[in-house]
Order: C-alpha cells, then sequence, then structure tokens
C-alpha cells in the first residue's frame, strides 16, 4: 500500500457566494511517480446551480491545463516541467478563481489509477 494524496477540483461560479460544484479529482502518490487528474465539465448542471454567465470554452481551457500540468514535459508550460511534487502543491494551492481545489486529503492505495477512477465516481459523477 503507498501513501496518497487527493484534491477535489471545483467549479466556483460565483466566488463571492463561496457555492461550488465537483468537477474533477486530482490525485498524487510520490511513491508510484503518479499525478493524474480526470474531469468533466457538467455545463447543464453548472447552468441550472448558477445564475452567471460562464464561458465554457474557458473552464474547459482551465480544466485543459490541470490535464496538461499533470502530464508534465513541455506541454504543461513552465509548471509542467517542475518535479512531480511541485506540480502538485502548486495545482492545489489556494486560489480565488472560478476553478479551485479542496482541501487535500491522504489515503493508502496499491492502485493509484484505480483509486482515481474510484475518487471520481463518488466526487464528481
Amino acid at each position: 500500500m503507498h501513501l496518497f494524496e487527493y484534491a477535489v477540483l471545483r467549479v466556483v461560479p460565483r466566488v463571492e457566494r463561496e457555492e461550488f460544484l465537483n468537477v474533477g479529482v486530482i490525485l498524487y502518490c510520490a511513491a508510484q511517480g503518479f499525478l493524474e487528474t480526470r474531469c468533466h465539465l457538467p455545463e447543464d448542471r453548472l447552468r441550472a446551480f448558477s445564475k452567471a454567465e460562464l464561458d465554457f470554452d474557458d473552464l474547459r481551457a482551465r480544466l485543459r491545463a490541470f490535464e496538461r500540468i499533470c502530464g508534465g514535459r513541455r506541454e504543461g508550460g513552465p509548471i509542467g516541467q517542475l518535479a512531480v511534487a511541485s506540480r502538485f502543491r502548486w495545482l492545489t494551492a489556494t486560489r480565488s478563481t472560478i476553478v479551485q481545489t479542496s482541501a487535500i486529503h491522504p489515503g493508502l492505495t496499491a492502485e493509484p489509477a484505480a483509486t482515481l477512477a474510484q475518487l471520481y465516481q463518488q466526487l464528481v459523477v
């Protein structure tokens, strides 16, 4: 079993109201060198949830940036070039924007990819 950490990706349409909808999960497992995110933008649910005008193209681009940074390499830009642990810390840093992350939660896993899929089903779908 390996220690892992995860955070939930959230869309916060009106930051001042602090209301959010879970749209993804980021999972990091140092022992396995694993950093991956799984996300989905439920446009109908967000429209029903928020009276705010939402730019879904912008939201998709922001979520793709999380995916690219997790993947590392050049596609992840300067942050994607950092070590895996640094990328996870950067992605989960507190921010006041429309896409935020929850607090970081720990756990134990034998298979990080399977745990990510399970957390995604429990917390997002």
